[in-house]
């Protein structure tokens, strides 16, 4: 009888795993992989059936049509440095969470169904009107392939899906991404930049969540497509593959000019590549990349920083006047820290990271980060541009109080910072920041900031009392957009909204690591507001004017709304041990890597 009783219990206990395995949210089975067994007994038998291969779908990957590690290279790049040992003394980065109450946790818990509601929407979409296809168009029901036609929207979606709990649709899309066919192009060129934050990012991230083999296999096609666009003359990478060129191994061309942005973000996924699978090839390529930087940092006219445009031809990264934080130029800096936090600084060739981070961020506080002239003389922080001009032969920089959504980043990244360098003037900044970006959503009355807009700039960036008089007037020195502005702001240059992530990626990022319920409450309106500007019949449009409730919407949906935006609108209301920030570093597509441990 006693054996009858055990067999039962184990036939049970089986179908409760099963059940748990398939039915729970992601983030609860994501907690249960990481809490103790000492306080949720049985945890270590569900963490164990969770990762036996056996329950895991069998997909094999279809090797592409063309294989990209059999390229014989003209100028093959250097092996040297080896990928480094693991970090092992990483600050704690993450808010220390205590348990909720019911009530508060039942309403977080609709917020993220709401969510999950809009993505799955879009998904069902994409999936009916524009499968294996680069992207959805979210009027019409029609499809566009502008990156290369290998399904990025797919693609990039994959970790959502597995964060959402969506496990058959994560298991159908893998089906469908393990037959890509990575050797054919609908294009002549490839991106550099785009294949390497989506294809190549999203790949990696699926496999470091799931762990499914199929991804890791499609990921290294990837990673050995891009690294043909290392076959130059003097090691440096291409903005744009040239398709045939590559495939015959001849070597290519660098360009003369490309945006600094370009050849700056490809750090995080070479690496993490290179980690994976025990190559160095990967570290090592992009590691001679981001020494050109590093050796320059401080020869350029803002000493620090590097200009927008670059030349990786020339390796020229001094050249030029024009310094920002926002488009072209962005996720460069945003893989400086990044990078310290997945590579740490055990070897000669990373150490580079922690120097590049502090000094361009100690750069950037100094002359980029305005304080705006408000009515409420809220303390916030907002991030401008900065022109090198001559003035009568020394170079001076002037601050240009034009900033966009792009640079909504740079909170979340400040505070990062502040967490993996232990300053806490980096996360303080960064808070100010990710404030700033909540009011230009606040102030408009759509709930949602434009794509770039100018402000009233502060004397020496200090408190400054509001003039009605001193706003007119800056307003009116301005040729574009006169009506329709809020207070504080001098122009909508650009109006529009295109689905974009920066700021609720900074709100996230600042409420996982401070705590504070201000930046749940925010993301929560930034949410709705976006949600009901943006929804169409079959998805989520961009919208024309942030100025005007209504406003027209175009048929254009980026994969980055579900790769990015409603993946961090989710994970701000979910459990914080879903993709905590002691355990992953995310792309700048938001695709999140996991931090090896020793």
């Amino acid at each position: 009888m006693a054996r009858i009783l055990r067999i039962r219990t184990i036939a049970f206990c089986a179908f409760l795993l099963i059940t748990l395995y398939y039915f729970l949210p992601s983030e609860h089975a994501t907690s249960l992989l990481h809490v103790s067994p000492l306080h949720h007994g049985g945890t270590i038998v569900l963490a164990q059936y969770m990762n036996d291969a056996r329950h895991i779908p069998r997909i094999v990957a279809t090797k592409s049509s063309f294989a990209w590690n059999s390229v014989k290279f003209v100028y093959p790049p250097e092996l040297t440095p080896k990928l480094p040992p693991h970090a092992t003394n990483r600050p704690h980065i993450q808010h220390s969470f205590k348990a909720e109450s019911h009530d508060i946790a039942l309403i977080q818990g609709k917020r993220r169904e709401e969510v999950k509601r809009v993505f799955k929407k879009a998904w069902a979409s994409y999936r009916k009107y524009a499968w294996m296809k680069d992207a959805l168009k979210p009027l019409s029901g029609e499809y566009v392939d502008q990156f290369s036609g290998w399904a990025a929207t797919l693609v990039d979606s994959l970790d959502t899906l597995w964060m959402m709990g969506m496990r058959d649709e994560f298991y159908e899309a893998v089906e469908a991404v393990a037959k890509i066919d990575f050797g054919f192009s609908t294009s002549g060129t490839v991106n550099m930049f785009e294949t390497c934050i989506r294809y190549l990012g999203g790949l990696i991230a699926a496999y470091d969540l799931s762990g499914h083999e199929a991804l890791k296999e499609k990921a290294i096609e990837v990673g050995d497509l891009l690294y043909a666009g290392f076959n130059t003359e003097n090691g440096m990478p291409v903005d744009f593959i040239a398709w045939d060129t590559a495939k015959s191994g001849s070597g290519l061309y660098v360009e003369e000019t490309v945006v600094s942005a370009s050849p700056g973000t490809i750090t995080l996924e070479f690496s993490r590549l290179s980690q994976i699978t025990g190559d160095s090839k990967y570290y090592a390529a992009v590691s001679h990349v981001m020494d050109t930087f590093y050796e320059h940092q401080n020869e350029t006219m803002l000493p620090g920083m590097w200009p927008m445009f670059v030349s990786m031809r020339r390796k020229d990264v001094v050249s030029g006047y024009q310094f920002s934080i926002g488009g072209n130029a962005d996720s460069m800096y945003e893989y400086l820290p990044k990078a310290h936090a997945l590579l740490g600084s055990t070897s000669p060739s990373t150490m580079k990271y922690e120097i590049m981070s502090r000094t361009f961020m100690n750069t950037a506080m100094e002359n980029l980060f305005f304080r705006p002239m408000l009515p409420g003389n809220e303390d916030i922080l907002i991030s401008g541009n900065c022109d090198v001009v001559d003035m009568e032969g020394t170079p001076t920089p002037r601050l240009d109080p034009e900033s966009e959504h792009l640079s909504c980043f740079i909170g979340g990244l400040f505070a990062l910072g502040g967490r993996l360098f232990e300053n806490e003037e980096y996360l303080q900044t960064g808070a100010k920041l990710a404030r700033g970006c909540v009011y230009a959503y606040k102030a408009f009355p759509t709930g949602i900031m434009p794509e770039r807009y100018n402000m009233v700039l502060c004397p020496d960036n200090k408190q400054c009392k509001w003039s009605d008089t001193r706003w007119a007037t800056e307003r009116d020195k301005r040729k574009e957009w006169k009506d329709h502005l809020p207070l504080g702001f001098t122009t909508a240059k650009d109006a529009r909204y295109i689905l974009r992530p920066e700021a609720i990626e900074s709100v996230f990022v600042l409420w996982r690591i401070t705590g504070k319920e201000e930046f749940r409450e925010a993301a929560w309106d930034m949410f709705q507001a976006v949600a009901n500007a943006t929804d169409t019949r079959f998805a989520n449009a961009a919208i024309k004017d942030v100025s005007k409730v209504g406003s027209e919407q175009e048929d254009y949906m980026e994969s980055f709304w579900m790769a990015e935006t409603l993946k961090y609108f989710y994970l701000v209301f979910a459990d914080p041990a879903l993709i905590s920030l002691d355990d992953f570093v995310l792309n700048t597509e938001a695709h999140p890597f996991r931090l090896p441990k020793a």
